[in-house]
């Protein structure tokens, strides 16, 4: 009867050791989002200090387009963004859908499919590719990938841009 409930007892401690780390990877994948959508924020506010809090200072990003024959990669800091940020007048409005996440401790993954409106028009869509890392100070954007699409783009499940 003794080995039966020490049994019990582990085997209900697994369980909730296994829903434990169930429910982390699902507070990082929300946390991790939730850090993608305020750089998206931080974006369309042209809002320097916060894109400054989620960004790590000394990443960078490429942007990847192809145009009949020719493939150009314009790669850029995350530095040169914020400062260019605070220059612009444009609106910038980029969308995800379908993220998939993939998180390995204090590294993660953020892959979906984008649009991107500059003052309430259509410019291009694409694939995001954003590298997370978890500092002392939460989840940061490490860098990022992505493609630029101005034709064949696959209409958005999120519908129209909504105005503001």
């Amino acid at each position: 009867m003794k080995t039966l409930a020490c049994f019990l007892i582990m085997m209900i401690s697994i369980a909730i050791l296994v829903q434990c780390g169930i429910a982390q990877e699902k507070s990082d994948k929300d946390e991790i989002l939730t850090v993608v959508q305020k750089f998206f924020d931080s974006m369309a506010a042209r809002d320097t200090g916060m894109a400054r809090e989620l960004l790590l200072i000394d990443g960078q990003y490429y942007g990847v387009r192809e145009d009949l024959d020719t493939l150009h990669i314009k790669r850029r800091a995350h530095l040169d963004y914020i400062e260019s940020l605070s220059e612009t007048e444009d609106e910038y409005n980029e969308r995800i859908w379908n993220p998939t996440v993939m998180v390995h401790g204090r590294i993660a993954v953020v892959w979906a499919q984008y649009d991107f409106h500059i003052n309430g028009k259509f410019t291009h869509c694409g694939v995001d590719a954003f590298t997370l890392i978890k500092t002392q100070n939460g989840w940061k954007i490490a860098g990022a990938a992505y493609t630029i699409e101005p034709e064949g783009c696959d209409q958005s499940p999120l519908g129209p841009l909504k105005s503001k």
